[in-house]
């Protein structure tokens, strides 16, 4: 005899209301926080009020989001994808928000920016100056900036999650517009107690350096490319310059980082560059837009005060 299962119960979420985009940036904050505790003052309000909100979501959408107890905060298969959507629906409604300003012509609302990591101390990254002059043609906008990864901020920019970004030139996309900003210098860094850190060096070519544990970055990058097409052995993977470096100090592994942020380490005799004559790479970073739609009016002159402070930099 075949046993009939019950259905299952269907969200009672019929349209969405404020309250439901309340309730969703409130779910988002938890998320990026990493529990509700830690949400209370990112949203300004208590935790029992944070707790209450994620359980009405939960409600509305009849879906557990989340389980809190003893072991942490962790989100469920179904709060995994509840938190993507959310992602893309509060981006659709920036966009939203933005084409209304537009059409009034007026700019507001919010801007949100994505940065590739460790650009701040270089020298020749004007993002700076591109964000004072923003800042000051466009007051009532407000600024978000994100540091993230080579591929979250092309597929971030690409679904409107982010309305701009900042990244190492590496491939193209059709769905993106690219505009030349600044250089970076990429050298090749052995830490304190490397067989290569008190060595001589002038000897040294790619094939030594092959011999040793490479350390490079885990997605398409030009540090991937250049340590693909000069075969080096990749024995430890990591995903921003940070981990690189934290990788390189442990004395187990070369790592190429760029020099600017390298230098520090230097000064305090915990990194030396290898043969920074021939272990190297530039590469240009770009700024990137969506081809379509076409961008808001403040992400255009956005787009418009980096390449001024970077041209007049020149």
């Amino acid at each position: 005899m075949q046993v009939k299962t019950a259905p299952r119960q269907r969200a009672v979420l019929g349209q969405l209301s404020d309250m439901d985009l309340r309730l969703l940036q409130v779910f988002k904050a938890v998320v990026e926080c990493g529990g509700m505790a830690a949400a209370e003052l990112e949203l300004n309000i208590g935790t029992s009020t944070v707790s209450r909100h994620v359980k009405d979501l939960e409600t509305r959408l009849g879906l557990t989001l989340c389980r809190r107890g003893r072991a942490g905060f962790a989100l469920t298969p179904e709060g995994q994808r509840v938190y993507e959507e959310t992602l893309r629906l509060l981006a659709s409604v920036r966009g939203f928000l933005g084409s209304i300003d537009d059409i009034h012509a007026r700019m507001g609302g919010q801007l949100a920016v994505a940065v590739f990591d460790k650009t701040a101390s270089n020298p020749a990254a004007r993002i700076h100056q591109a964000i004072a002059a923003f800042t000051a043609q466009a007051p009532d906008v407000q600024l978000q900036l994100h540091v993230a990864s080579i591929n979250a901020i092309e597929r971030g920019v690409i679904d409107g999650s982010y309305q701009a970004g900042i990244i190492p030139a590496h491939r193209s996309s059709q769905s993106l517009v690219y505009t030349d900003l600044f250089g970076e210098a990429m050298l090749l860094y052995c830490g304190a107690g490397h067989a290569l850190f008190d060595a001589p060096h002038d000897a040294l070519d790619w094939d030594a350096v092959r011999a040793y544990p490479f350390a490079g970055l885990g997605y398409h990058s030009p540090n991937m490319e250049l340590s693909h097409e000069a075969r080096l052995t990749r024995s430890a993977t990591g995903f921003d310059q940070e981990s690189i470096a934290t990788l390189v100090l442990s004395g187990r592994f070369l790592g190429f980082l760029p020099d600017h942020y390298a230098e520090g380490f230097e000064r305090q005799g915990r990194m030396r560059a290898v043969r920074p004559d021939l272990f190297r790479y530039d590469c240009r970073f770009v700024s990137l837009a969506r081809r379509s739609p076409e961008p808001s009016r403040a992400a255009q002159l956005f787009g418009r005060c980096l390449l001024d402070a970077h041209q007049n930099g020149l």
